[in-house]
């Protein structure tokens, strides 16, 4: 049985790369764009992952993530973010919401395999 990765995205690139990237490193993956609703299929679904791009037009993906972290049911779940955005503070707040790891958007693309590790083994 493959393990799950929840994947929160809103724009297509790099999210369906992202996707993409984790089907061929053998993950079964649920997607979704509604942040408001990640802490309720997380516990629906059980993922073993969430990997969530913070950049977005009209969505606070750092609510998200608080909500998840605030859950009993979810608070478990390693939280891959990951933005375009350069901004220190984008990162800053992000980690503050409760993100395992924080790392641009081509580093995940590179280096998915390796962030994977590093958030599961920090929970």
């Amino acid at each position: 049985m493959q393990p799950l990765a929840l994947v929160l995205y809103e724009k297509l690139l790099p999210g369906t790369q992202v996707v993409n990237r984790l089907q061929d490193l053998g993950w079964r993956v649920q997607t979704l764009n509604d942040e408001a609703a990640l802490t309720h299929i997380a516990e629906e679904h059980k993922p073993m992952i969430v990997v969530a791009d913070l950049l977005s037009t009209c969505k606070n993906i750092c609510n998200g993530i608080t909500h998840l972290r605030r859950n009993p049911n979810t608070s478990h779940i390693p939280v891959i973010a990951f933005t375009a955005e350069s901004d220190q503070k984008v990162f800053d707040n992000a980690l503050a919401a409760g993100a395992t790891v924080v790392v641009s958007d081509t580093a995940i693309l590179q280096h998915l395999n390796q962030f994977i590790q590093q958030a599961l083994s920090e929970f």
